[in-house]
């Protein structure tokens, strides 16, 4: 038998596998790791935007500050101001789940509506939901609010397009995408400001459209994600010691030769 024919009977079943084990192990604690960063990344998203959403409302930006506003900083500060709705250009947002108004469960529409200032510019309004089937002004009647009114809520920025988003249907009055650009440009309302407002006060006459105060129930499942991943790797680990352990025992027993037997007697 040649040397390396020996050598390769030798060498354990388990060192074959031995790199790619070790780079599997490598990317499960990756993928814990990363799932531990994320939740320390969620935390913090969800106690900043408590502080902003718990903050008391300030007055609205000016209209020549708009351009200056920062996402980051002022997406979701409450403010207050003073507008005339012009029921007339509503616009319907389907009412996808959302993990800040969880009081939301029934299918039905976000109203939004062109709000006014007393120096003319527009603010685009959520004023709130209504159920399906009550998308028609003439079904709630009493909410057309006619008149200046004090309005409070959250700023809001437009929702981002991804690929499984329908396209918009302004000849149906219909969007899906928080768009106040989009929806202004198909009322034909000019420029408005670059953000909207997520109304939580007052209430209408009748209660619709309905709105209300954000809430915070972002989902924060990164320790269990976290978890899964490292007891894999432990998995992994322990199952891999094991086959090696068990190779290794079996190509022991397997390496003793068995002695010769002695031939049996012819003779009685």
């Amino acid at each position: 038998m040649s040397k390396m024919s020996k050598a390769a009977k030798a060498r354990p079943p388990w060192i074959s596998l031995l790199i790619p084990a070790i780079l599997v192990f490598i990317v499960l604690i990756g993928l814990g790791t990363w799932q531990i960063q994320r939740k320390a990344w969620k935390e913090g998203l969800i106690a900043a935007l408590d502080a902003q959403l718990a903050a008391p409302p300030i007055a609205l930006p000016p209209p020549a500050s708009w351009p200056k506003l920062d996402r980051s900083k002022d997406e979701y500060r409450r403010v207050t101001f003073s507008a005339t709705f012009d029921n007339s250009k509503e616009a319907l947002l389907f009412a996808a789940p959302s993990t800040f108004r969880p009081d939301i469960t029934d299918p039905g529409y976000w109203v939004f509506a062109p709000a006014r200032l007393a120096d003319g510019e527009i603010v685009m309004v959520n004023r709130g939901f209504v159920p399906d089937g009550r998308q028609d002004p003439k079904s709630r009647p009493q909410g057309q609010i006619s008149g200046p009114i004090d309005i409070t809520g959250s700023m809001r920025w437009p929702e981002a397009r991804h690929w499984f988003t329908p396209a918009d249907e302004p000849a149906k009055n219909l969007w899906f995408a928080a768009d106040p650009q989009a929806m202004a440009a198909a009322k034909g309302l000019g420029a408005v400001a670059p953000f909207y407002v997520e109304q939580e006060s007052p209430v209408p006459p009748g209660g619709l459209p309905k709105p209300g105060k954000l809430m915070v129930t972002l989902p924060d499942n990164h320790l269990q994600y976290a978890l899964t991943w490292y007891g894999l790797a432990l998995v992994l680990v322990i199952w891999f010691a094991a086959w090696a352990f068990g190779s290794g025992r079996g190509e022991a027993g397997g390496g003793q030769e068995t002695p010769p037997r002695e031939p049996l007697s012819t003779s009685l």
